[in-house]
């Protein structure tokens, strides 16, 4: 299955990058580049659905557009792809 989420990006210092997920509480990125930042928040994501899944009453929040997220001067928005294999066997 394939989930899509924005993630908010800022440059915080020379060698460091943080991200947020606005759908997903409490689910960050960080890295020393833009990139390593976007793969940290790939693996934040995949970690913060998967957990989702396994609870009984699963609840994935709603995707916010891009569009509508109110970016501070230095923030950008890039939108993280997760795939996460449902059950074992199953091809994409």
């Amino acid at each position: 299955m394939k989930f899509i989420y924005p993630a908010v990006f800022e440059k915080v210092s020379e060698n460091q990058y943080k991200g947020y997920f606005p759908d997903l509480e409490g689910c960050y990125a960080s890295g020393e580049t833009l990139l390593d930042a976007i793969e940290d928040a790939s693996e934040a994501a995949y970690n913060w659905i998967s957990v989702e899944l396994e609870e009984p009453e699963a609840h994935l929040p709603a995707v916010t557009d891009g569009r509508d997220i109110v970016l501070k001067e230095n923030e950008t928005v890039h939108n993280i792809l997760v795939t996460i294999r449902l059950m074992e066997g199953w091809e994409e």
